[in-house]
């Protein structure tokens, strides 16, 4: 596989670095003449001093038969310029870094699903350990939809019910269902979801507010 990186700050240089050891073909562009020079020894010559938001140093770069393009640099425009630019120019798969959790959902719109915020996974890890949150982010999946886990208190609406008998919004689905006791189960015909149970639920962004009125039944224990 030959992937491009661009930026070769601390993210592209690891990234660029566990791509080598695992005899991926792979090329990161730094902006900066002094860092591209400082890692491109260190990466086995596999780095090229240049902008990454020019489409010519994307050419440049073989972008035309790259497999995967992974924006990282530290700031959220410069990676939504390359990705654009390498699916204009056809990349089958592109990543980007986003610095500021908030414009995930500007990513989103412009099609490219598949982003990372290391903001939101250690906020997602700290909100696990916090009994008192009733939804927690786990996952973004591709094609907007994301994993989330429902607790469900004695308050919520759903309790006592089948999860047949809960309407979700569209697009929406229960995957599991974890008790009181940390044992998963799959959710059946006859399944009854009571106080305690977690709910791993696969739904889209945009439907995590009706999700929440739905199954915890207020707008409290998770900010959209």
């Amino acid at each position: 596989m030959y992937v491009i990186i661009a930026g070769g700050g601390k993210v592209g240089y690891y990234l660029g670095r566990e791509l080598l050891g695992g005899d991926h073909e792979m090329l990161v562009i730094e902006r900066s003449a002094s860092r591209a020079a400082e890692i491109n020894d260190l990466l086995e010559g596999t780095v090229q001093q240049g902008d990454a938001c020019e489409a010519s140093v994307l050419d440049g770069a073989g972008i035309a038969r790259a497999d995967l393009v992974a924006a990282v640099t530290g700031d959220d425009e410069d990676n939504l310029v390359v990705c654009e630019i390498a699916r204009y120019r056809g990349v089958p798969r592109v990543l980007a870094r986003v610095n500021n959790p908030t414009n995930a959902v500007l990513f989103q719109k412009r099609g490219i699903e598949t982003t990372v915020s290391a903001t939101e996974a250690i906020l997602s890890q700290i909100e696990q350990e916090l009994p008192v949150t009733s939804m927690v982010p786990v996952m973004q999946l591709h094609q907007g939809l994301e994993l989330v886990e429902v607790r469900l208190s004695e308050t919520s609406p759903v309790v006592g019910r089948t999860p047949r008998e809960v309407l979700l919004p569209p697009e929406s689905l229960i995957a599991l269902i974890v008790d009181s006791g940390g044992v998963p189960r799959v959710p059946g015909a006859d399944t009854t979801l009571t106080a305690g149970d977690a709910l791993v639920v696969v739904t889209r962004a945009e439907s995590k507010g009706m999700l929440q009125e739905a199954l915890i039944g207020g707008a409290h224990g998770f900010d959209t």
